[in-house]
């Protein structure tokens, strides 16, 4: 492994998160190990400001400007992944 940074980037998110283990991740292809860590991000994304609401962002932006964007970034991924109909009665189910 030596100095690279896939131990970081990668590997250490597995199996913190994910709990894989070193011989799991050894044994798993590559590009399914790079869409276990895109999930992983997205669903980071997702949750980050789960439980608060625009006034507590609105209150940590005044420390930390850079809220804003990540909040951002939460807002559209909610927006992309609920885009759910609402039904309105049993006959739409159909």
């Amino acid at each position: 492994m030596g100095n690279s940074p896939d131990a970081v980037n990668y590997y250490i998110p597995l199996m913190k998160y994910l709990n894989l283990t070193w011989s799991e991740i050894k044994r798993t292809p590559r590009y399914e190990l790079m869409g276990l860590i895109a999930a992983l991000s997205e669903y980071n994304i997702l949750h980050s400001f789960d439980g608060y609401t625009e006034k507590d962002v609105s209150e940590m932006r005044k420390n930390n400007p850079s809220i804003m964007s990540q909040y951002g970034e939460y807002v559209d991924r909610k927006r992309k992944y609920s885009n759910r109909k609402e039904v309105q009665s049993f006959s739409e189910f159909k």
